[in-house]
Parts: C-alpha cells; sequence; structure tokens
C-alpha cells in the first residue's frame, strides 16, 4: 500500500490531496478534537508543571 492509496486514519475513505492525510475538513477537525480532548497521547511519564516551570 503506497502513501497515496491509505485511506483516511479516521473514516478509512480515499485521502484528499487538500486535506491529506485525511479525506476532508470535518476528518482533520474530528482529528484535532481528539488531541484537545485528550483522546490520543504521547507515550512517557505525566510532566510536573514545576519541572516544566523550571526548565524557562
Amino acid at each position: 500500500m503506497t502513501a497515496s492509496t491509505r485511506p483516511c486514519p479516521i473514516c478509512k475513505k480515499p485521502r484528499s490531496e487538500e486535506f491529506s492525510p485525511f479525506c476532508s475538513s470535518r476528518c482533520r477537525d474530528r482529528d484535532l478534537a481528539q488531541w484537545f480532548g485528550d483522546g490520543y497521547a504521547v507515550p512517557g511519564p505525566p510532566a510536573d508543571p514545576e519541572d516544566i516551570a523550571k526548565e524557562s
């Protein structure tokens, strides 16, 4: 399966060149909402706000 034939990761429809890697703005927005709503996570220990403040 090549990159141009991979389906939209949200709904599995064919990708749109305009919204790649998604098929539409709706799927792109659904993906963004997943990130904002903690639907996705990057593996690792939780960040301590005090440690982040020390790095600034």
